[in-house]
């Protein structure tokens, strides 16, 4: 009784995360005809694919786009975060906790803080309205959160395995790329799905850094995807749908490895 109890539970909660996603769906397969509040929650008469068609017509340039900035942004920020968990974890130096607690300072950085000298800085080395300058951005950015979890991941590592590796004469970068590097897996997909999402969803720098519109990722494309006049809700939805594809492919790719990679080497022995 009380496991069925428990599923009946989780069942309810699914279906009421799930309604968000079936009002979008719904909505993107009706013409605009049969869009409105008073159908919100009914299915489609008539389906039809017009609204996603427009939607990604209009959408694809910047879907590009934002392709172009995840795919750096989420590789950069993970490698320079694993050597910069290796170095803070493994090897000990003077003042290297205080080097941590500066860099875990940044995860607490609110972005509205930094807009303006984030902007004079990009526009002094020429990169202020490109998808480059907002890739910069992002590694600079996520830095604190993938350093603090490779931090944790390597800290579980046996210190007698770096050891080795110098008795053999292997040097800093050759020790990580040899011995941590090929059991960091876990900590990768973790990383990965972290910033994948985090800079895929990202709206406020996108629209600050990247002033012309066929520079902007979705997110921004998204906001401007409104009519001046008349709201296609069925267009509307059925971006939102689109922009939110590709996260949702993570997830289910990688989901499972997530909690995984989360809780690898959080318990010793």
């Amino acid at each position: 009784m009380k496991k069925a109890l428990t599923y009946l539970l989780l069942v309810c909660f699914a279906l009421f995360f799930l309604m968000p996603i079936y009002v979008l769906l719904a909505t993107g397969l009706k013409p605009l005809k049969e869009v409105g509040l008073s159908r919100m929650w009914s299915l489609p008469t008539e389906v039809s694919f017009s609204g996603f068609l427009k939607a990604f017509e209009r959408l694809s340039p910047n879907l590009l786009n934002s392709f172009i900035l995840v795919i750096p942004a989420t590789l950069f920020s993970a490698i320079i975060g694993s050597i910069n968990g290796y170095v803070l974890s493994k090897l000990k130096f003077r003042g290297s906790d205080l080097l941590f607690a500066l860099v875990l300072f940044g995860m607490f950085i609110p972005y509205q803080s930094i807009l303006f000298p984030m902007i004079q800085f990009l526009q002094n080395i020429g990169l202020y309205g490109s998808i480059w300058g907002l890739v910069l951005v992002h590694v600079v950015y996520g830095l604190p959160i993938t350093t603090l979890i490779f931090r944790n991941y390597y800290s579980e590592v046996p210190t007698e395995l770096i050891e080795a590796a110098g008795m053999d004469g292997a040097g800093i970068f050759k020790t990580y790329f040899k011995v941590l590097f090929p059991i960091s897996l876990p900590g990768f997909v973790v990383v990965v799905i972290w910033q994948f999402t985090n800079v895929w969803n990202e709206f406020l720098f996108a629209v600050t850094v990247t002033n012309e519109p066929t520079k902007q990722p979705i997110t921004v494309a998204l906001v401007n995807l409104a009519g001046s006049q008349v709201v296609e809700w069925n267009v509307q939805m059925a971006g939102a749908l689109l922009a939110a594809l590709p996260t949702l492919i993570v997830y289910i790719l990688l989901g499972k490895y997530f909690l995984r990679g989360l809780l690898a080497g959080s318990v010793k022995g």
